[in-house]
């Protein structure tokens, strides 16, 4: 699994012209899977996304994370991270999760970060979303499962 974790003041997800979800100070993370991701792959990344700690202390170093802040997620499925771009210039896909897996990875990491006691709010999984929000910092941290040990 992929994630792309933005540190926002505030971000939204419009569909069809409404917005379906919103947030105030948090996360925006941006979750792709993988064709290979198993349960093992997403409570990694559920754990890394909740402990992350990369708001300011009073000595302003990134020393917090989701919870002292009072902070949320806005989780999105997003499978273009598995674009594959080594030929041409059109990407391929082939290595995304298809829909039924990547759905239940998505709402599974969902569901494990409101384990860890976070606010959780989701995009529409497959759908064409707009995905509004202003970066933080900018603050943009990259997990991949891949790198876990």
């Amino acid at each position: 699994m992929r994630a792309v974790i933005q540190r926002v003041s505030e971000a939204s997800v419009t569909v069809d012209e409404q917005v379906i979800s919103e947030i105030k100070q948090g996360f925006l993370v941006l979750l792709g899977v993988n064709e290979d991701d198993t349960e093992d792959d997403m409570k990694w990344i559920a754990k890394k996304i909740s402990g992350m700690r990369i708001f300011s202390d009073s000595e302003g170093k990134m020393n917090l994370n989701l919870e002292q802040v009072e902070g949320e997620i806005l989780l999105v499925s997003q499978f273009t991270l598995y674009a594959d771009t080594k030929r041409g210039n059109r990407p391929g896909f082939s290595r995304a999760a298809g829909f039924d897996l990547g759905n239940k990875l998505y709402e599974a990491t969902a569901l494990e970060l409101q384990n860890y006691g976070l606010t959780v709010k989701t995009g529409e999984y497959g759908a064409d979303m707009q995905v509004s929000l202003i970066n933080d910092g900018p603050v943009t941290i990259i997990l991949d499962s891949l790198e876990k040990s």
